[in-house]
């Protein structure tokens, strides 16, 4: 545990992308952040009524918790989930509970308990991100090459904010993956022009070859590995699933 200027205690947590998606230079850069303990003050964010219906709540705890000189904006999808289960476990301890639901026979099994501890990085291959936040992708169907980067808190926050224009003004549909493309990919061929990188996922994007770059980046994406092994109390079946974040991650019942 470290000891700030300020008078609060803090700890350094790792981040999933070791810095390698940072400017070198960047306070990030060097792999880890600095959090603040959650607090009463926290707490006052957690129950703030009006945070939670603009549904902003979260953000700004994290916000209230970094304690390194980087706004949460800049950081990382994956290095945010990080802290974020680091402020749980700093919070209110390494055992989270909740409803999940058996992949096999679909039954819910009630509070079960997770070590939250017990859920580290996914594996990152450093040589993979030899220029910072910028990849290389050849499709291989249309043989097209794309670059892209992965998302900030500002992008995914941003694609969000579009998503939820586009449920009140397009009846309740949505363009989410082309959305949160749009965000990702810099280049097409080697033009970066918005207007191009458009018109190519709208309309010239195989559905085989989006899927497939979907799929790398999210195998490469720096982040936490959520896999479980869950033990179904009703059909008897041992599977692998995504930890379930359910509203009760920041607050555990008593």
């Amino acid at each position: 545990m470290a000891e700030k200027q300020q008078g609060f205690p803090t700890e350094v947590v790792d981040l999933p992308s070791k810095g390698l998606l940072y400017p070198e230079g960047h306070v990030l850069s060097g792999g880890t952040i600095e959090i603040k303990y959650m607090t009463a003050k926290e707490e006052d964010i957690l129950t703030s009524q009006n945070l939670i219906q603009k549904g902003v709540v979260l953000d700004e705890l994290l916000k209230s918790l970094i304690a390194s000189k980087v706004t949460l904006d800049e950081i990382m999808i994956g290095d945010k989930n990080a802290i974020m289960v680091a402020s749980r476990i700093f919070g209110y301890g390494k055992t989270y509970s909740v409803d999940t639901i058996c992949p096999e026979c679909g039954e819910t099994e009630k509070d079960c308990e997770y070590d939250l501890t017990t859920f580290d990085h996914k594996k990152v291959d450093e040589k993979y991100f030899k220029n910072q936040n910028v990849f290389e992708y050849e499709l291989d169907q249309s043989k097209r090459k794309i670059e892209f980067k992965f998302m900030t808190h500002k992008d995914e926050a941003d694609a969000s904010r579009d998503i939820a224009k586009m449920k009140k003004t397009m009846g309740g549909r949505t363009k989410e993956v082309t959305t949160r493309l749009r965000k990702q990919i810099i280049s097409v061929d080697g033009n970066k022009e918005a207007a191009y990188i458009n018109n190519f996922i709208e309309n010239e994007f195989f559905a085989m070859d989006s899927r497939a770059y979907r799929e790398h980046y999210a195998s490469h994406m720096p982040d936490i590995d959520f896999t479980t092994v869950f033990n179904c109390g009703f059909c008897g079946e041992v599977s692998e699933l995504e930890l379930p974040i359910a509203t009760n991650f920041f607050w555990p019942s008593r």
